[in-house]
């Protein structure tokens, strides 16, 4: 079946062909229509367009009125103040739309899918090998498993790509390490390859690193003998890159047993890490410097901009390859450019990386464009994210001050969520199966949702009590929404959800089918702007529009069989709509709660 046309979009369309019936010259002029508390839309789109023509914007909203075919779908238009429109559509119309919309057996509810797909590399989740995950690494994961949903859905073709921090000089000075101290590796972990031993095996090698990098600081004759190690590890040495390839592996096993905690899936062929592009660097380096891109300042392979200055108004450079032959990340990431430019066939390249990076960013993606590579048909965007602060509004710490482990917190919050349903759940009547399986969903739900409930841009409270609580704007709020209907559903007996478009609408059902309609347009502009928080909100209205209905509008104890069978309706696609918003932004919603 064919994409649903919004009532919006109905109305929207009756009002743009009475505009230019009734101005020519304003054909294709955006009525302006938009959700009101005083109708069902108002449209503001008049009173620019009657300033242009110099007409009397209420004359001229007289006379569009007079143009516009009230009956299906626009029951009542009325001009109110300087010249606005009001417009009420008809009860028969919400239900026709809302069941063409529930009957849709794409199981997309009417969302339409973009008029004009491509092809997104996404960069989200970059863990680094031999260091344990932490609090910051939140944000990228959830955002970035968030953004990949939602441009599948609306039929993008979505390239992951997962840059993990697997290449120089940290890994020289803890191979050199472990050379000189192999009785320090613990090598009972890396056989088993369970979630449990990629811990155990991360735990090790972020306590061996937090050593040698002790030693590196403080002594200079093992500084050169891991410099010099990195450059064996550069030149392929074997016995130095099998060491480095053990490390890759044992940080996977244990990053595959996080992201499975975050409920994400997160494939092998998808992490491509700085190692990646290491065939590609000195290529890179070629084509900036015959180009002219970039220029040799005091040995170093550098890019200047004119308008990027430094604390003493110096200009800043970008530093592709350093003085002594090595590589910084600035000539990984235009490597990256160019595999999914050129390898990939990109037309987006999405990075979701924290803003505290935004002028590095700034300065690959200008020399990236100056070398061709980025142009109008490839285009580059940071999705920039805030940092994770704890309850007193500084960053997050354990109390020694440490960064905390991503790994612990998500225990935590699965063993607070636990408690929340185990304490429901005799009255619905949980197994032990269920309570745990539950806990996990709305824990690991409750953490997704604080993170995407709040603008990338912004920093948020990491605070695990709020986010569990069955009041608010939490996870576990819209969880149980959904979880009440199922209940009801249950209850229903012989009585079957159906559409009866002949019957009136009480005010609260009117507002929850409005809301309903919404959905389509908000997946498509949350997917285009790559804005979760806006999906998040639009669930988060829907399921306060549910309680209303609930207190004014009985379900099971309707008047009639008929309005029964509509409200049973109206709740099913109220439920079905909540578990597709949720999903899209990677959350579970257990059927019972």
């Amino acid at each position: 079946m064919a994409s649903v046309t919004s009532l919006s979009d109905s109305v929207q369309q009756q009002l743009a062909s009475a505009l230019s019936a009734t101005l020519p010259e304003a054909a294709g002029a955006d009525p302006l229509l938009r959700r009101s508390d005083r109708a069902d839309y108002q449209a503001n789109g008049i009173l620019a367009l009657a300033k242009k023509a110099k007409a009397n914007p209420r004359e001229l909203a007289t006379q569009v009125v007079s143009q516009v075919a009230t009956g299906a779908v626009i029951q009542d238009i009325e001009v109110s103040g300087p010249g606005f429109l009001n417009i009420t559509v008809s009860d028969r119309a919400i239900t026709e739309n809302l069941a063409a919309r529930y009957t849709d057996e794409t199981g997309r509810l009417g969302v339409p899918y973009a008029a004009h797909p491509g092809t997104t590399v996404i960069d989200y989740a970059q863990p680094n090998v031999a260091k344990e995950m932490h609090v910051g690494h939140l944000r990228s994961a959830v955002i970035g498993d968030s953004v990949v949903q939602l441009l599948e859905f609306t039929g993008e073709t979505v390239v992951r790509r997962h840059h993990i921090g697997d290449w120089g000089t940290q890994f020289g000075m803890l191979i050199q390490y472990l050379d000189e101290h192999p009785h320090e590796l613990d090598h009972k972990t890396s056989t088993e390859d369970t979630a449990a031993s990629g811990e155990e095996a991360m735990s090790n090698l972020d306590r061996l690193y937090k050593t040698a990098r002790k030693l590196f600081d403080s002594d200079e004759e093992f500084k050169t003998r891991a410099r010099r190690r990195v450059v064996d590890l550069q030149a392929g040495d074997p016995h130095t890159l099998a060491v480095w390839q053990k490390f890759v592996d044992e940080s996977k096993i244990y990053f595959f047993s996080v992201f499975e905690k975050l409920d994400m899936e997160v494939r092998d062929p998808d992490i491509v890490g700085e190692s990646g592009y290491n065939d590609m660097l000195a290529e890179t380096c070629r084509l900036l410097e015959e180009s002219g891109v970039a220029v040799r300042s005091e040995g170093a392979l550098c890019v200047f901009f004119d308008d990027i200055l430094g604390p003493e108004g110096n200009p800043v450079p970008l530093i592709v390859q350093k003085s002594d032959g090595g590589y910084g990340y600035a000539a990984t990431d235009l490597s990256a450019i160019r595999d999914r430019v050129f390898n990939l066939k990109a037309s987006t390249l999405l990075y979701v990386v924290d803003a505290r990076q935004a002028l590095h960013f700034r300065m690959v993606f200008e020399t990236a464009r100056r070398a061709g590579w980025l142009n109008d048909d490839v285009t580059a965007v940071q999705l920039a994210f805030g940092t994770v602060l704890g309850k007193d509004g500084k960053p997050f710490k354990t109390r020694a001050g440490e960064t905390v482990k991503l790994q612990d917190l998500l225990d935590e919050a699965v063993d607070r969520a636990t408690a929340v349903v185990r304490d429901k759940a005799e009255k619905v009547g949980l197994t032990e199966q269920e309570i745990e399986e539950n806990g996990r969903y709305v824990g690991i739900g409750a953490v997704k949702y604080a993170d995407l409930s709040t603008s990338a841009v912004r920093d948020y409270k990491f605070d695990l009590d709020q986010m569990v609580s069955l009041n608010g704007d939490t996870s576990v709020y819209l969880q149980y929404a959904y979880a009440r209907i199922q209940s009801i559903l249950r209850k229903a007996g012989e009585a079957r959800p159906a559409a009866h478009p002949e019957l009136a609408l009480a005010p609260a059902e009117r507002a929850l089918g409005l809301h309903l309609d919404q959905f389509a347009e908000t997946v498509l502009e949350v997917a285009a702007s790559y804005e979760p928080h806006k999906l998040a909100a639009y669930l988060y209205q829907l399921a306060s529009h549910l309680t209303t209905f609930y207190d004014q509008c009985p379900v099971l104890k309707a008047e009639s069989p008929a309005q029964i069978e509509n409200r049973l309706f109206l709740v099913d696609l109220t439920a079905r709509t909540l578990h597709q918003g949720m999903s899209l932004l990677g959350i579970r919603t257990p059927d019972k709660l």
